[in-house]
Protein backbone atom coordinates (compact mmCIF):
# COMPACT_ATOMS: atom_id res chain seq x y z
CA UNK A 1 0.00 0.00 0.00
CA UNK A 2 1.36 3.40 -0.93
CA UNK A 3 1.48 6.29 1.54
CA UNK A 4 -1.28 8.13 -0.32
CA UNK A 5 -3.60 5.14 -0.14
CA UNK A 6 -2.81 4.60 3.53
CA UNK A 7 -3.76 8.16 4.32
CA UNK A 8 -7.29 7.46 3.03
CA UNK A 9 -7.93 4.53 5.36
CA UNK A 10 -10.51 5.57 7.96
CA UNK A 11 -9.01 5.34 11.43
CA UNK A 12 -10.64 3.28 14.14
CA UNK A 13 -12.15 5.28 16.99
CA UNK A 14 -9.34 4.35 19.37
CA UNK A 15 -6.67 5.16 16.75
CA UNK A 16 -8.27 8.51 15.99
CA UNK A 17 -8.59 9.57 19.62
CA UNK A 18 -5.04 8.57 20.53
CA UNK A 19 -3.60 10.31 17.46
CA UNK A 20 -4.83 13.81 18.34
CA UNK A 21 -5.45 13.97 22.09
CA UNK A 22 -1.89 15.17 22.84
CA UNK A 23 -2.31 17.85 20.16
CA UNK A 24 -5.20 19.52 21.98
CA UNK A 25 -7.91 18.06 19.72
CA UNK A 26 -10.69 15.57 20.48
CA UNK A 27 -12.35 12.93 18.31
CA UNK A 28 -16.14 13.39 18.12
CA UNK A 29 -18.48 11.64 15.67
CA UNK A 30 -15.85 10.84 13.03
CA UNK A 31 -14.43 14.37 13.20
CA UNK A 32 -11.50 16.08 14.97
CA UNK A 33 -12.49 19.21 16.90
CA UNK A 34 -10.81 21.86 19.01
CA UNK A 35 -11.21 25.50 19.99
CA UNK A 36 -8.93 28.51 20.25
CA UNK A 37 -9.61 31.38 22.66
CA UNK A 38 -9.45 34.89 21.16
CA UNK A 39 -10.01 38.39 22.46
CA UNK A 40 -11.39 40.17 19.40
CA UNK A 41 -12.78 39.60 15.89
CA UNK A 42 -9.41 40.59 14.46
CA UNK A 43 -7.69 37.90 16.51
CA UNK A 44 -10.30 35.37 15.38
CA UNK A 45 -9.52 36.18 11.75
CA UNK A 46 -5.80 35.77 12.42
CA UNK A 47 -6.37 32.37 14.04
CA UNK A 48 -8.55 31.26 11.12
CA UNK A 49 -5.92 32.36 8.61
CA UNK A 50 -3.19 30.55 10.55
CA UNK A 51 -5.23 27.34 10.60
CA UNK A 52 -6.05 27.51 6.88
CA UNK A 53 -2.42 28.06 5.92
CA UNK A 54 -1.21 25.25 8.17
CA UNK A 55 -3.85 22.80 6.92
CA UNK A 56 -2.11 22.81 3.55
CA UNK A 57 -3.39 20.06 1.27
CA UNK A 58 -6.04 19.16 3.84
CA UNK A 59 -7.45 22.68 3.72
CA UNK A 60 -10.60 21.43 2.04
CA UNK A 61 -11.18 19.18 5.04
CA UNK A 62 -10.99 22.04 7.55
CA UNK A 63 -14.08 23.82 8.89
CA UNK A 64 -13.58 27.12 10.71
CA UNK A 65 -16.32 28.74 12.79
CA UNK A 66 -15.59 32.21 14.19
CA UNK A 67 -17.43 33.03 17.41
CA UNK A 68 -17.10 35.87 19.94
CA UNK A 69 -14.20 34.86 22.14
CA UNK A 70 -13.50 31.54 20.43
CA UNK A 71 -12.66 30.00 17.06
CA UNK A 72 -13.94 26.45 16.54
CA UNK A 73 -11.90 24.20 14.25
CA UNK A 74 -12.82 20.78 12.90
CA UNK A 75 -11.27 18.33 10.46
CA UNK A 76 -12.95 15.57 8.47
CA UNK A 77 -12.59 14.04 5.03
CA UNK A 78 -16.17 14.70 3.98
CA UNK A 79 -15.86 12.45 0.92
CA UNK A 80 -15.89 9.47 3.31
CA UNK A 81 -17.42 11.21 6.37
CA UNK A 82 -14.49 10.06 8.50
CA UNK A 83 -10.93 10.88 9.55
CA UNK A 84 -7.68 9.46 8.20
CA UNK A 85 -3.96 9.97 8.71
CA UNK A 86 -4.25 13.06 6.51
CA UNK A 87 -6.46 14.81 9.05
CA UNK A 88 -4.13 13.76 11.87
CA UNK A 89 -1.21 15.38 10.05
CA UNK A 90 -3.26 18.51 9.43
CA UNK A 91 -4.20 18.74 13.12
CA UNK A 92 -0.51 18.48 14.04
CA UNK A 93 0.46 21.22 11.60
CA UNK A 94 -2.33 23.50 12.80
CA UNK A 95 -1.42 23.00 16.46
CA UNK A 96 2.26 23.73 15.73
CA UNK A 97 1.38 26.89 13.79
CA UNK A 98 -0.97 28.11 16.51
CA UNK A 99 1.68 27.58 19.18
CA UNK A 100 4.17 29.55 17.10
CA UNK A 101 1.63 32.37 17.00
CA UNK A 102 1.12 32.23 20.78
CA UNK A 103 -2.24 30.43 20.57
CA UNK A 104 -3.40 27.12 22.03
CA UNK A 105 -5.63 24.43 20.55
CA UNK A 106 -7.77 23.53 23.55
CA UNK A 107 -10.93 21.36 23.74
CA UNK A 108 -11.66 22.94 27.17
CA UNK A 109 -12.15 19.57 28.87
CA UNK A 110 -13.13 19.94 32.52
CA UNK A 111 -13.80 23.67 32.26
CA UNK A 112 -17.36 24.99 32.70
CA UNK A 113 -16.47 28.16 30.72
CA UNK A 114 -15.90 27.73 27.87
CA UNK A 115 -17.42 24.28 27.89
CA UNK A 116 -15.76 21.36 26.14
CA UNK A 117 -16.13 20.80 22.41
CA UNK A 118 -19.13 18.58 21.71
CA UNK A 119 -21.41 17.29 18.96
CA UNK A 120 -25.21 17.07 19.18
CA UNK A 121 -27.49 14.64 17.34
CA UNK A 122 -31.26 14.20 17.37
CA UNK A 123 -32.52 10.61 17.43
CA UNK A 124 -35.97 9.82 16.04
CA UNK A 125 -37.51 6.47 17.01
CA UNK A 126 -39.58 5.10 14.12
CA UNK A 127 -41.47 1.95 13.20
CA UNK A 128 -40.98 2.65 9.47
CA UNK A 129 -37.74 4.59 9.00
CA UNK A 130 -37.93 4.78 5.16
CA UNK A 131 -41.38 6.37 5.52
CA UNK A 132 -40.40 9.10 8.01
CA UNK A 133 -36.87 9.90 6.79
CA UNK A 134 -37.98 11.79 3.63
CA UNK A 135 -40.11 14.11 5.78
CA UNK A 136 -37.20 15.08 8.01
CA UNK A 137 -34.90 15.43 5.01
CA UNK A 138 -37.34 17.81 3.32
CA UNK A 139 -38.47 19.87 6.30
CA UNK A 140 -34.91 20.46 7.56
CA UNK A 141 -33.29 20.86 4.14
CA UNK A 142 -30.78 18.16 5.11
CA UNK A 143 -28.81 15.66 3.01
CA UNK A 144 -27.29 12.23 3.50
CA UNK A 145 -23.64 11.83 4.37
CA UNK A 146 -21.22 10.99 1.56
CA UNK A 147 -21.80 7.38 0.57
CA UNK A 148 -24.49 6.96 3.24
CA UNK A 149 -27.74 8.20 1.75
CA UNK A 150 -29.82 5.04 1.96
CA UNK A 151 -33.42 4.84 3.19
CA UNK A 152 -32.39 4.31 6.83
CA UNK A 153 -29.21 6.41 7.05
CA UNK A 154 -28.70 9.54 9.14
CA UNK A 155 -29.21 13.06 7.79
CA UNK A 156 -26.83 16.01 8.13
CA UNK A 157 -26.98 19.76 7.60
CA UNK A 158 -25.02 20.56 4.41
CA UNK A 159 -24.05 23.93 5.93
CA UNK A 160 -23.00 22.44 9.26
CA UNK A 161 -25.36 24.67 11.25
CA UNK A 162 -27.68 22.12 12.82
CA UNK A 163 -27.29 18.76 14.58
CA UNK A 164 -27.38 15.50 12.66
CA UNK A 165 -30.62 13.50 12.74
CA UNK A 166 -30.55 9.71 12.90
CA UNK A 167 -33.26 7.09 13.09
CA UNK A 168 -33.61 4.33 15.66
CA UNK A 169 -35.65 1.27 14.73
CA UNK A 170 -38.67 0.59 16.92
CA UNK A 171 -40.18 -2.89 17.14
CA UNK A 172 -43.50 -1.85 18.70
CA UNK A 173 -45.38 1.43 19.31
CA UNK A 174 -44.53 3.32 22.51
CA UNK A 175 -47.29 5.94 22.81
CA UNK A 176 -46.51 6.76 26.45
CA UNK A 177 -42.80 7.42 25.92
CA UNK A 178 -40.99 10.22 24.14
CA UNK A 179 -39.83 9.12 20.69
CA UNK A 180 -37.32 11.89 19.99
CA UNK A 181 -34.24 12.27 22.17
CA UNK A 182 -30.89 14.01 22.06
CA UNK A 183 -27.52 12.28 21.69
CA UNK A 184 -24.72 14.45 23.05
CA UNK A 185 -21.25 13.24 22.11
CA UNK A 186 -18.51 14.54 24.39
CA UNK A 187 -14.77 14.06 24.69
CA UNK A 188 -14.18 10.78 26.50
CA UNK A 189 -12.42 12.63 29.32
CA UNK A 190 -15.27 15.13 29.75
CA UNK A 191 -18.31 12.82 29.77
CA UNK A 192 -18.38 11.78 33.44
CA UNK A 193 -17.97 15.37 34.67
CA UNK A 194 -20.96 16.42 32.55
CA UNK A 195 -22.91 13.39 33.77
CA UNK A 196 -22.36 14.41 37.40
CA UNK A 197 -23.38 17.97 36.62
CA UNK A 198 -26.62 16.79 34.99
CA UNK A 199 -27.50 14.58 37.97
CA UNK A 200 -26.72 17.43 40.38
CA UNK A 201 -29.10 19.59 38.33
CA UNK A 202 -32.01 17.20 38.93
CA UNK A 203 -31.41 14.52 36.29
CA UNK A 204 -31.64 10.77 36.70
CA UNK A 205 -29.45 8.05 35.21
CA UNK A 206 -31.94 5.80 33.42
CA UNK A 207 -29.33 3.34 32.18
CA UNK A 208 -25.56 2.92 32.33
CA UNK A 209 -25.44 -0.61 30.93
CA UNK A 210 -23.67 0.51 27.75
CA UNK A 211 -21.31 3.01 29.38
CA UNK A 212 -18.89 4.46 28.40
CA UNK A 213 -20.38 4.21 24.89
CA UNK A 214 -23.44 5.99 26.27
CA UNK A 215 -25.41 6.76 29.42
CA UNK A 216 -29.16 7.43 29.23
CA UNK A 217 -30.29 10.34 31.41
CA UNK A 218 -33.71 11.89 31.98
CA UNK A 219 -34.85 15.26 33.23
CA UNK A 220 -37.38 15.47 36.11
CA UNK A 221 -40.26 14.92 33.64
CA UNK A 222 -38.70 11.94 31.87
CA UNK A 223 -37.34 13.61 28.72
CA UNK A 224 -34.22 11.72 27.70
CA UNK A 225 -30.71 12.54 26.53
CA UNK A 226 -27.79 10.19 25.94
CA UNK A 227 -24.28 11.27 26.88
CA UNK A 228 -22.05 9.47 24.39
CA UNK A 229 -18.32 8.92 23.78
CA UNK A 230 -16.33 7.02 21.17
CA UNK A 231 -15.27 4.45 23.76
CA UNK A 232 -16.72 0.95 23.72
CA UNK A 233 -17.79 1.16 20.06
CA UNK A 234 -14.88 -0.29 18.04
Amino acid sequence: MSGGEGEQRPLSRSEASAAVEHLGWRYLLARFQTGVAVGSPAQAVDVAATAVRAAGGAGAHLRVDLRPGRVLLSLQDESIADVTAQEVAAAARITTALRAAGRTADPAVGAPEPRAEQALEIAVDALDIPAVRPFWKAVLGYVGEAGRDGPTHALVDPLGQGPAVWFQQMVAPRPQRNRIHFDLTLPHDEAERRLRAAVDAGGTVVSDGRAPAFWVLADPEGNEVCICTWQGRD
